[in-house]
């Protein structure tokens, strides 16, 4: 008798491997990391137009009169980032408007909270615009062909002479 097909761990996986597995599989059905660069974006502009600073007795407040526009921008980006994780199919328009969002903060919220904001803003809505779902195995291609070059050589164009 061998131990050639038993398995390495006798018991089943534990759970936070399992939960690590599923979690890993349902973050690549969606754009994960763009949801979460929209989601952290909000921070910046929400917090620093409400920071008040003190140094022992000076206090530094950096409320402005676009705070109200800075909460808005904020909660719709908080919206958005919960959006794209949960409903990947408006992806395109999540992504359009986080990328608004954070070029508009610019002038409404301290610099986008001080381009933090604007730039994880702007990097989320491009991520999201980017990302695509990914297509199952095409049938028909060998394991091996697949890449532009076999797609082409199939079609009839270059290399298939």
């Amino acid at each position: 008798m061998t131990s050639a097909g038993a398995p390495v761990h006798p018991r089943s996986d534990s759970g936070f491997t399992r939960a690590r597995r599923d979690f890993r599989a349902w973050r690549r059905t969606r754009p994960f990391w763009a949801g979460l660069l929209v989601l952290l974006a909000a921070a910046p502009i929400i917090y620093f137009p409400y920071f008040n600073l003190s140094l022992g007795a000076l206090s530094v407040a950096m409320s402005t009169t676009a705070g109200a526009g800075s909460l808005v921008i904020g909660l719709t980006l908080i919206v958005l980032g919960g959006l794209l994780w949960f409903q990947p199919i408006i992806r395109f328009f999540a992504g359009c408007v986080a990328v608004f969002l954070g070029v508009l903060s610019l002038p409404i919220s301290n610099f986008g909270g001080f381009f933090i904001g604007t730039l994880l803003a702007a990097t989320g809505g491009l991520l999201a615009l980017a990302w695509g779902p990914v297509a199952g195995h095409p049938e028909g291609i060998p394991d091996g062909a697949e890449g532009p070059s076999a797609a082409v050589s199939r079609v009839g164009g270059r290399g298939s002479e």
